[in-house]
């Protein structure tokens, strides 16, 4: 004989109104949240402050960016790369003549750093730390309205396609400044040291920050209606996909390496550190 259990009826909790069409919320709005929702916004205005800053420092110092063959060495720092200005410290030709007379680091910056902060993620990080628009989920606005970015000056971050380009070229640069970095001029021609394996990683990490950008993505699989129609395209973009999951991890880290590569060269260049040849 078997018995069926009697059970209370749950008791639903009480409805949180919404209003549809209504203001996403405003200063005095609150949030039914009670965990630690602020500790993620407040780290990264940390994080992404001491990079402005310093990269802003460093930008301007228009010195201890290149180690040379005094040094037998062969180091720019990506700050600097391409150093295309008459007063750089570099071999490179200028490209642009003697009547730019501060830091070449200006010229290089804009574009990277547009990239960079034209950016799908890095717009979520900023958008929410520093416009708390929204600072997390399930947390009001700082402000009662939002247009989204189909108005001044937001839309201008639909030009981040075109960043995508210039962030390319940018890595070959790159690229080329970590297989120079081989070069040990006067030390026996080739080597390897530890500002090498610096400037490798620092390649790599930018090119796993490109490949996993959202734009690199679209680029290879978007606006295809059939994918086997389009089997190469269909093919890069498997293997893109798995990147851009962990687009957010390769932001942060090639963020601080390339920082990191800057700080390193900085400290060999005014001889505050050797740089030991490992073979």
């Amino acid at each position: 004989m078997s018995t069926l259990e009697q059970r209370a009826p749950a008791v639903a909790p009480s409805p949180i109104p919404v209003h549809l069409g209504g203001v996403r919320g405003g200063p005095k709005a609150a949030t039914l949240r009670r965990d630690r929702w602020w500790v993620a916004p407040v780290l990264t205005v940390s994080a992404l402050l001491a990079f402005v800053g310093y990269s802003t420092w460093a930008a301007f110092q228009n010195r201890d960016y290149y180690v040379g063959a005094a040094m037998h060495r062969d180091y720019l720092s990506p700050f600097y790369s391409p150093c295309i200005t008459a007063n750089c410290q570099v071999k490179f030709g200028p490209v642009i003549g003697s009547w730019w007379q501060i830091s070449p680091a200006i010229l290089i910056l804009i574009f990277p750093l547009g990239f960079r902060l034209t950016c799908y993620y890095y717009r979520r990080s900023y958008y929410r730390s520093f416009l708390w628009a929204p600072p997390a989920c399930a947390v009001a606005d700082a402000r009662p309205r939002y247009s989204g970015e189909s108005r001044f000056p937001l839309i201008f971050q639909n030009v981040h396609r075109y960043f995508f380009y210039f962030g390319v070229i940018f890595n070959v640069i790159l690229t080329y400044d970590a297989v120079e970095a081989f070069r040990f001029p006067g030390d026996g021609g080739i080597g390897v040291g530890v500002g090498t394996l610096i400037f490798v990683v620092n390649a790599v990490l930018l090119w796993l920050y490109s490949l996993s950008c959202h734009s690199c993505r679209h680029l290879c699989g978007g606006q295809v209606n059939s994918f086997s129609s389009h089997p190469i395209r269909y093919a890069v973009w498997k293997r893109l996909t798995p990147l851009n999951r962990r687009h957010m991890l390769f932001a942060w880290m090639s963020l601080f390496w390339v920082a990191f590569t800057d700080v390193y060269v900085r400290l060999v260049a005014s001889g505050a550190i050797h740089d030991p040849k490992l073979f």
